[in-house]
């Protein structure tokens, strides 16, 4: 039960942060950085393991393995910015966090263009014309 290792994480992260923010305020970003940091690397190996069953199911049904990296790129993109954007938040930095969240939507939006076109090809010549 992994989930129970990262509440438990989290938990106990939750407790130092609220007490350092009495004395120490400047160090619970760090805390809370450490703490992100080791729950991403619990779920790694799942990730790993759900990567490699797209990439089997993707060599199944034959689906050009540059459209699966780019989507694994794209979805990695949008959790590491959601990780950054926590972070900003959580240090009262909501300015900053809206910025990642504009720029990392213009370069998913940038990345999905040979998808969106393929995808439009396979449309038009569906389509009678």
């Amino acid at each position: 039960m992994e989930i129970i290792k990262i509440i438990g994480i989290a938990l106990i992260a939750l407790i130092i942060i609220i007490l350092l923010k009495q004395y120490r305020p400047e160090f619970a970003i760090y805390i809370s950085l450490l703490t992100g940091v080791l729950i991403l690397l619990l779920v790694m190996d799942k990730l790993q393991g759900i990567i490699t069953l797209l990439q089997s199911l993707a060599n199944k049904a034959s689906i050009n393995g540059t459209f699966l990296t780019l989507l694994i790129k794209i979805t990695g993109i949008a959790f590491l910015s959601e990780f950054a954007v926590s972070i900003c938040k959580d240090s009262g930095e909501g300015a900053i966090a809206s910025k990642i969240e504009i720029g990392s939507k213009i370069i998913i939006i940038s990345m999905s263009i040979p998808i969106i076109s393929s995808l439009l090809e396979i449309i038009l010549k569906i389509l009678p014309t």
